[in-house]
């Protein structure tokens, strides 16, 4: 079973690092503000970075890292690969569906 330690940024580039075992429900859970919590009081829905990993244990310590990083060096990682913060997960969702689901 894979697992994935993943970055969401809100519109303002607010930063939120997790981990999860069904990244596209954990996605749907964060931008239909499911729970309370950092990421619905912020708005941070827009999946900008994430890494598939073998195990729990790899992603939770991939998290840790990550969390320890400064600033600079997150904004790095995710512009490895998405320069333009482009939502990875806007085409993973009916288009008819809950308009709060759109990227911002």
């Amino acid at each position: 079973m894979p697992y994935y330690t993943y970055i969401l940024a809100s519109r303002t580039k607010r930063l939120y690092i997790g981990v999860t075992n069904d990244l596209e429900r954990r996605v749907w859970e964060h931008k239909t503000k499911v729970f309370d919590g950092f990421t619905e009081k912020y708005n941070v829905c827009k999946l900008v970075y994430y890494e598939t990993l073998n195990s729990i244990r790899q992603a939770i310590e991939r998290e840790k890292q990550l969390k320890g990083w400064l600033r600079q060096k997150k904004i790095a990682l995710i512009e490895s690969t998405n320069r333009e913060w482009d939502d990875m997960a806007e085409d993973w969702y009916p288009e008819n569906g809950d308009s709060s689901l759109r990227s911002e």
